[in-house]
């Protein structure tokens, strides 16, 4: 997995891919604009799981990042019109 996304990232100056423990990695950018791509880009799959990305601030101890929320689009076909308000939309997320 590490030269993997290490490859598809075509990092300007590397990143460096390090485990946390049983699952979680850290990615190590070396240049701001990596970075910034890399998250911006997000969602992120690898092997059809999902990567939650969280940029780390100094002083944030990673091994306390709460990794629970994720935002992606969904595409949806066939949507008869009148129901292609955000709040339909938001509601019908929220009871699935």
């Amino acid at each position: 997995m590490r030269s993997t996304m290490a490859n598809l990232w075509h990092s300007i100056n590397g990143v460096h891919i390090s485990y946390l423990g049983e699952k979680p990695l850290l990615f190590r950018f070396f240049h701001k604009m990596d970075m910034e791509r890399v998250t911006s880009g997000a969602p992120w799959t690898f092997n059809n799981h999902l990567l939650m990305i969280h940029r780390l601030e100094e002083g944030n101890d990673s091994m306390k990042v709460p990794l629970i929320l994720a935002k992606f689009w969904v595409q949806v076909h066939d949507v008869p019109s009148g129901f292609f308000s955000e709040p339909l939309a938001s509601r019908g997320v929220q009871n699935s």
